[in-house]
C-alpha cells in the first residue's frame, strides 16, 4: 500500500475512523476535509480558499486523507494519491449509523468543527439536510466514483462493501 491515501464515501460509512486508524497505523497525518472546510456557523471558503487549505498537505509525502469536496477541489487530492479507500456500505447501514452519530451529537450537544454543534432542524428538515444529502450522495458517488477514478491510472482502488470487508482489508493493510 501506498502512502497517500484518499478514504471516500458517503456519510455514515465511517470514512474518518477508518482514516485516523488508516494514518496512526501507518504513521502519516490525516486529514480530514471537513475540519478544513467548515468554518464558524457552518460557514464554507471559496473553492479558492479551500484549495488553498488543501494544498499543502496533499502535497507531503504522506497522509490519509477523508472526504471528497470534488465540487470545490476536483481531483486534486486524487491526482496525488497512490491509494483510494472507496467504503461502500449498504444504504440501511450507513442511514443506521448517521442516525445514531446524530443523536449522539445532538443529544450531547458535541462541537464539531469551529465551534459548530448539529440540530435536529439540520439532520431532517429541509432539502439540504443531513440525511437528504446522504442519500442523493450516496448514489451519486456510486455513479460518479469509478470513472473518476479510472482518470487516474496511479490509483490502487479498494472498494469496502461491508464492515466486515473493512476490518479484513484494515487487518491485513497495517500488518
Amino acid at each position: 500500500m501506498g502512502r497517500r491515501i484518499a478514504v471516500v464515501g458517503a456519510s455514515g460509512n465511517g470514512k474518518t475512523a477508518v482514516a485516523r486508524l488508516l494514518a496512526a497505523r501507518l504513521g502519516v497525518p490525516h486529514v480530514e476535509l471537513d475540519a478544513l472546510h467548515h468554518g464558524p456557523s457552518w460557514s464554507a471558503p471559496s473553492a479558492e480558499e479551500f484549495r488553498g487549505r488543501v494544498e499543502p498537505y496533499a502535497e507531503a509525502d504522506g497522509w490519509v486523507i477523508d472526504g471528497d469536496y470534488s465540487s470545490k477541489l476536483g481531483d486534486l487530492v486524487l491526482e496525488r494519491a497512490d491509494t483510494v479507500v472507496w467504503l461502500d456500505q449498504p444504504l440501511p447501514l450507513i442511514l443506521w449509523r448517521l442516525w445514531l452519530r446524530t443523536y449522539r451529537r445532538i443529544r450531547r450537544r458535541e462541537e464539531l468543527w469551529s465551534g459548530n454543534v448539529e440540530t435536529w432542524r439540520g439532520a431532517f428538515v429541509g432539502r439540504e439536510s443531513l440525511f437528504v444529502w446522504t442519500i442523493r450522495g450516496y448514489f451519486r458517488k456510486r455513479r460518479t466514483f469509478p470513472p473518476r477514478f479510472a482518470r487516474h491510472p496511479q490509483l490502487r482502488v479498494v472498494r469496502l462493501r461491508s464492515p466486515r470487508q473493512v476490518r479484513r482489508w484494515l487487518a491485513d493493510a497495517t500488518e
